[in-house]
Formats: C-alpha cells, structure tokens, sequence
C-alpha cells in the first residue's frame, strides 16, 4: 500500500495546483482590454440607433434651460468693431422673438450655417443677435468681414463663461429666445435648410402671434 509523504499532494487533488482552476490575472487583464473597445462601440452605436428608431435628431441636446429666462450676462461688444455688444436684457426687452447664435472665427461648422442668418437677416426681417465665444477680437473682426455681419448685437465672451451658463456644449449654438426672453428651443450644431425649415421657422412663426 502506497502512502503520500507530508508536503507530497496528489495531482487528483484539485487544490493542487490552483493555476489550473483560475486563470492567471494577466489573462483577465488581456480579456478585458480585448473587450473594451467592443463595449464603446456598442454604446455609441445603440446611441445612434436610438436616436434613428425614436425619429430624435442627435443634434437636439436636451437643455435645462428651455423654458425658462435668459441666464444674466453683460458681456462687451468685440473690439473694433460698431456692433454694439449684447447683455441678457436686451433679451428680456424685445417684443419680438430672436435668434441668439453662438458662433466662433476659429469654428468651420459657423462657417457653413453663415450664409443662412444672413439671408434671414436681409430678406426676412429675423432679429439676430451674437455671442462670440472664445475668439480673439481681429480674428472675427476678419470672419464678420469677409462673410457678412448679420448680428444686430455682439457679445464677446472671451472665456467661456457665458457659454458655460447658457449650457453650450459646443460652437455654432442657436437658441430661438420668445419675447419675454424665455428660451424656447435649443439647435446644437449648424442650422440646415432642414432645421430653419421644419423647426426654427414654424417656431418664431407661433411666437410672433
């Protein structure tokens, strides 16, 4: 009869050798690095797909601010230009609605929907006003001068912190503003034909009335 000497374990034992029953930490590690960028993917394409099944435009970034009033700011005008600068009164004091346009030189998305507030500023009578968000002064001194200037009133808001409380996530914004000065829609990304078409235009249409 064979008897084990103490300290000799059998290979039956499954104690024996604990690599066998677990796979060693670097192995997981590998897995899970293997993994991750497969569960990214799967986020940012459910996100997609939830944005095309529920007929939403990604574009339209729920904001906490609409309706409710223009958040308080006095911010100068830009320098060197006539243009005077834009405060948040002067949003609250129209009796008309308006466009507030966040827009930079530097933004080449600005750049595309520019030609757009023009032609609602010189055919169709649209009050449009401007925050120019963490720009330097010649730079859109330059860009309002080669490409039009179709703000009635400038903001210059060189660091960001009036952006910071209109809850800007990145520039172009627009926000159709009602005539009390309560913010009422929110466009993330450059206006299209679509977009005027379908909602920025019906919008101030009801407002007016």
């Amino acid at each position: 009869m064979t008897t084990q000497q103490d300290g000799d374990l059998s290979s039956d034992d499954p104690c024996a050798r604990p690599e066998a029953q677990e796979p060693p930490r670097g192995q997981w590690l590998k897995r899970a690095l293997f993994l991750l960028p497969v569960a990214v993917f799967l986020a940012i394409a459910g996100y997609f797909a939830w944005g095309l099944l529920s007929d939403r435009d990604p574009r339209e970034v729920p904001s906490a601010l609409i309706d409710k009033p223009v958040p308080q700011f006095d911010l100068g005008p830009i320098e060197g230009l006539d243009t005077p600068g834009l405060k948040s009164a002067d949003l609250t004091e129209t009796q008309q609605p308006v466009l507030l346009n966040v827009f930079a030189s530097w933004c080449v998305p600005c750049r595309a929907e520019h030609p757009i507030f023009m032609r609602l500023a010189e055919r169709e009578g649209v009050k449009i006003y401007g925050v120019n968000y963490k720009d330097k002064p010649a730079d859109a001194r330059q860009w309002l001068g080669n490409l039009g200037n179709p703000y009635q009133r400038i903001g210059a808001d060189r660091s960001g912190r009036t952006g910071i409380e209109l809850g800007v996530y990145g520039v172009p914004e627009t926000y159709v503003i009602g005539p009390s000065g309560t913010i009422r829609y929110k466009h993330v990304g450059p206006i299209d034909a679509k977009s005027l078409r379908e909602d920025i235009l019906p919008l101030l249409e009801r407002l007016r009335q």
